[in-house]
């Protein structure tokens, strides 16, 4: 099973409200299409592609504050969070609970532009990746297919991703290419002696 990461972004999140101006609805984008990441721990840059998300949107996926299960906002299965892609990403619209926790902790927050980002929780498929690295030295990493969509998170931080999660996956994806490398060497080895033998 691969690791579940996280990624949190400064993609726009803001509370709708209703006739009287009381915010009652939470939506905004988990995740943006094209639009590559800052610095993951100093060592690559990320980006999603279109149709990363198609195989993972009947998910059971929760809405959670700052990915907090026991701050639950949402749920797919229970028809208090949407999903959807439009040409910019992965958005979400969250019915939130009518309570007092959550109109002031979250719900007011959002209405006065204090929290402005989200995040999601999710897991890539064994083949949805591909690394590169460009002319410059910089490596990027684009997912091309999710295997799991856990949460997505309206969060007070969104400059910051999950730095355990980004370097498993970097490290898995190193070990990968040097086993590669090594397998290389060893059948030019291999071959390289075959011909001694048979030329002697």
């Amino acid at each position: 099973m691969s690791e579940t990461e996280k990624r949190a972004l400064a993609c726009e999140v803001r509370a709708e409200t209703d006739d009287d101006g009381r915010p009652v609805r939470i939506v905004g984008h988990g995740a943006v299409f094209n639009r590559r990441s800052e610095m993951i721990m100093g060592m690559f840059k990320e980006e999603i592609a279109p149709g990363a998300f198609d195989d993972v949107l009947t998910d059971d996926v929760r809405a959670l504050f700052n990915h907090d299960p026991n701050f639950v906002l949402g749920r797919t299965t229970s028809g208090t969070l949407e999903l959807s892609i439009d040409a910019e990403g992965l958005r979400y619209d969250i019915d939130p609970p009518d309570t007092q926790t959550v109109r002031d902790q979250v719900l007011a927050p959002l209405q006065r532009g204090d929290i402005t980002g989200s995040s999601f929780a999710f897991r890539v498929a064994p083949d949805g990746d591909e690394w590169r690295e460009e002319p410059d030295g910089l490596i990027v990493r684009t997912i091309t297919r999710f295997s799991r969509l856990l949460d997505v998170s309206p969060v007070t931080y969104p400059a910051y991703p999950d730095a355990g999660a980004a370097a498993r996956s970097l490290q898995a994806r190193c070990d990968e290419i040097k086993g590669l490398a090594q397998r290389a060497v060893n059948q030019r080895r291999a071959r390289e002696r075959f011909l001694e033998l048979i030329q002697a």
